[in-house]
């Protein structure tokens, strides 16, 4: 998949594509939805995104609340047969633009997309005054093809990021994972930290949550993904969400235990799946009871996991 930082100075595999476009938080099942619309025999297949999240620059303040960060978002979307993802940067520029501008500057003359897919409740260009309706309009005036979704829904409510934080939030990953269409995973880098989980009989490869909505803290059953380097694969695992109570530290962070594993995977990419929600975190009164803890969380992780095969 090529990924693509401006809609200028492209490519020529990169123009002429069918792409679908919003801001994919999760890749749920409602995107996947107007994803499979932009599919066409004879165009490539492109995302048109924005980096960062709009929201993230209009209230840089506020709490997070990203279901993924931009590696992971073009990770599920290289798996879902993406040829070019369009990730533009979203600043000054971008948000002064009117929606006719937008329409024209951007996906015509810099993109040349062929066909637009978005969501019916979509809105853009400066202000948010630009609707799916009005896209459709400038389409048709500059030669591409403009295609609303419909909403979709699940049991009684739309398809929605809000509905997947809550979830993630009360710890129901399954949930989540039902409306997400996958299950839901953190991606990134795997840092260096005070490597206590050695000692403990249990090293653990720790990712930063930074900038991501945080799930429901405590132990999960997980699925990890290496990305990058010597040990590339699937493993099985226990991880730890959350801030530690035990060492009193309380910058949030994952920490996960592969199951059968043995190597070094410091700068590795992870993509690590949250599969099922096993206990709250617990401060503990000795590391030997930490440890019996850790045994059991690991036995039923196991459990958990073969269950999935």
């Amino acid at each position: 998949m090529r990924i693509v930082n401006h809609w200028t100075s492209l490519e020529t595999a990169c123009k002429g594509a069918s792409v679908a476009m919003g801001n994919f938080d999760g890749v749920h099942l409602g995107h996947q939805t107007v994803i499979d619309l932009a599919r066409r025999d004879d165009a490539p297949l492109g995302i048109v995104t924005f980096e960062p999240h709009p929201r993230e620059y209009f209230a840089p303040a506020a709490p997070p609340f990203r279901l993924m960060n931009a590696e992971a978002r073009a990770n599920r979307l290289a798996r879902m047969g993406v040829g070019c993802l369009y990730q533009l940067p979203f600043g000054p520029e971008l948000s002064g633009f009117s929606p006719q501008d937008f329409a024209q500057v951007v996906l015509h003359e810099g993109l040349g997309v062929s066909h637009v897919v978005v969501g019916a409740d979509f809105c853009f260009g400066k202000g948010r005054t630009g609707t799916a309706d009005h896209l459709a309009q400038y389409g048709r005036e500059l030669g591409f093809d403009v295609t609303i979704a419909p909403l979709l829904r699940d049991r009684d409510a739309v398809y929605s990021s809000t509905a997947i934080r809550t979830a993630l939030s009360d710890g129901r990953a399954r949930d989540a994972a039902r409306m997400l269409g996958h299950w839901h995973r953190i991606d990134g880098v795997v840092l260096h930290g005070e490597k206590r989980g050695r000692a403990l009989g249990y090293p653990t490869a720790n990712m930063s949550i930074t900038g991501l909505h945080p799930p429901r803290f405590g132990v999960y059953a997980v699925q990890v993904d290496v990305l990058t380097g010597a040990h590339k694969g699937r493993y099985g695992g226990v991880a730890s969400m959350g801030v530690r109570p035990m060492f009193g530290e309380n910058q949030p962070n994952l920490e996960s235990f592969l199951f059968d594993f043995t190597g070094d995977l410091y700068d590795a990419h992870l993509s690590v799946a949250l599969v099922e929600h096993l206990r709250d975190e617990v401060k503990f009164d000795s590391l030997e009871g930490l440890i019996v803890q850790m045994d059991d969380d690991s036995a039923q992780a196991r459990a958990i996991l073969a269950a999935l095969d």
